[in-house]
């Protein structure tokens, strides 16, 4: 069973634009690249940054408050943070790598549906 929830036309949302969704208790992040949609949690598992504030390329978002680097295929971490050498062993001994949840999209009638109940990955 699917919990599918409308979270707006496919026409809303520019190719490389990303858009912060708030749906049933849960902030989202809704991204098109070219012609597909993603959708994934709108707060890094690093800091909870605001994703949709940050860089996207492609595919892979950064968050704006370290840096962190997420692919939105999957969720996988590409980089946990910008930081680096004795400060990156303290980052990681404080908040290990955790990959970013993302959901599984359709489209139907050019509205852009997410499944709460299915992830992405």
């Amino acid at each position: 069973m699917s919990s599918l929830v409308d979270v707006g036309s496919v026409r809303d949302l520019a190719d490389g634009e990303m858009r912060s969704v708030s749906v049933e208790d849960k902030d989202l992040l809704i991204v098109r690249v070219g012609g597909e949609f993603f959708a994934a949690d709108e707060r890094c598992p690093h800091m909870g940054g605001r994703l949709s504030k940050g860089l996207l390329r492609g595919t892979i978002v950064t968050c704006p408050r370290h840096g962190s680097r997420f692919d939105l295929r999957d969720g996988r971490v590409l980089q946990w943070t910008e930081a680096t050498g004795l400060a990156l062993t303290l980052v990681k001994a404080v908040r290990s790598p955790r990959s970013l949840r993302t959901y599984l999209v359709s489209v139907r009638e050019e509205r852009i549906l997410v499944d709460l109940d299915a992830t992405g990955a």
